[in-house]
């Protein structure tokens, strides 16, 4: 059994950022390697890219990074300084599938690649499901089975802004994550196919998480000049539910209603599928199959985190590593946003135990 390791992180956004760089060094660097090597992969863009080529088209979203976050910006500059690594390699390590996105489309990639990292699974539970009547957000983390050492979470206490707690990956500024102000987000993978230069995901992810509304928190994502394209969903302490397509350009935004809201890794909306590249059929009839059991599971209420950490466990949803893609649920979380409290686990849910947090 695996138990989830925590980081805590505060103060000024470069002291958290050279804490966390100094923590997990090594782990950082190795994973950053791993992670520039893989942007410049045929099977994960469409085509060859040097790592020269690969560097400095990261180094052209460094400012649109600064502009959008400058703190953030300050924090990640810290963990590159305690890594001896370039802001540029961490942008890639922060936001790979959206600078997957970026190079795809800047090489003229056609058709589906032949990796993606894409099987998450996410949900908003209305209050009106919920047992004790104050809902849930949730979602599973799958990934390459070879980041599943490198997941960490994060309890953050930032001068100046909401505490936050963040299920993230060593060298990235969170990934999935709640405030103390009750503002919940996480997010799936979408495949687009018009990258841009532009701000990655985990910056808008942390940025809504400096937000003490879901209004203002849904601004950091439909303002953003976004690199890549991912589907996000906000659930705060008020029961309010928002789900996000979100491509380079344009959003396509639902608001939660009765029922449970579930997102995988699919477009729903035709204006954003029309902005997405080929899926192999095998990811699509898995996004699919994921998506029709979220729903299934989720549609009779009464609700509790026990039935959503057995919904996270189930075998359709829960992916198992198998060759060639090898991808796998590396972890997930459960937050409720009106309680404060967080359950979250490292490893496949199947053969680990969820940890009980609070914010």
């Amino acid at each position: 059994m695996s138990v989830p390791r925590v980081l805590e992180l505060s103060g000024s956004p470069r002291q958290m950022g050279l804490a966390h760089g100094k923590a997990f060094r090594d782990d950082i660097r190795r994973y950053t390697a791993e992670r520039v090597t893989l942007a410049g992969s045929e099977v994960w863009t469409g085509h060859a890219m040097d790592r020269y080529t690969v560097l400095a088209l990261a180094e052209a979203c460094v400012e649109a990074h600064v502009a959008y976050a400058p703190e953030l910006a300050m924090e990640l500059s810290g963990i590159a300084e305690a890594t001896d690594l370039s802001p540029a390699e961490l942008i890639i390590t922060n936001g790979f599938t959206d600078f997957i996105d970026l190079v795809y489309a800047r090489g003229g990639a056609h058709g589906a690649t032949d990796k993606v990292e894409d099987d998450c699974t996410a949900f908003i539970i209305p209050d009106r499901l919920s047992v004790d009547g104050q809902g849930f957000f949730g979602q599973t983390w799958d990934m390459h089975a070879g980041s599943r050492p490198y997941v960490v979470l994060l309890r953050g206490r930032p001068d100046h802004a909401p505490a936050f707690m963040a299920f993230s990956l060593t060298g990235c500024v969170g990934m999935i994550g709640m405030n103390d102000a009750g503002m919940a987000i996480g997010i799936t993978n979408l495949l687009g196919a018009e990258g841009q230069i532009g701000v990655s995901w985990p910056f808008v992810v942390r940025k809504a998480l400096q937000q003490t509304d879901i209004e203002a928190a849904l601004v950091c994502i439909t303002e953003a000049t976004l690199m890549g394209a991912h589907n996000f969903q906000l659930f705060d302490r008020h029961g309010n539910g928002v789900n996000v397509e979100a491509m380079p350009g344009y959003c396509h935004v639902t608001r939660a209603g009765a029922d449970a809201l579930v997102h995988s890794n699919h477009c729903l909306m035709p204006d954003t599928l029309r902005r997405c590249r080929p899926r192999a059929p095998a990811s699509q009839a898995s996004s699919e199959a994921r998506l029709a059991r979220g729903q299934s599971l989720l549609s009779a209420g009464g609700l509790t985190p026990q039935a959503l950490m057995a919904l996270t466990r189930d075998p359709t949803i829960c992916v198992r590593a198998t060759p060639p893609l090898d991808m796998e649920t590396c972890g997930a979380a459960i937050m409720q946003p009106a309680t404060g409290r967080l359950w979250a686990v490292q490893g496949l849910p199947t053969e680990n135990d969820y940890a009980a947090l609070t914010v």
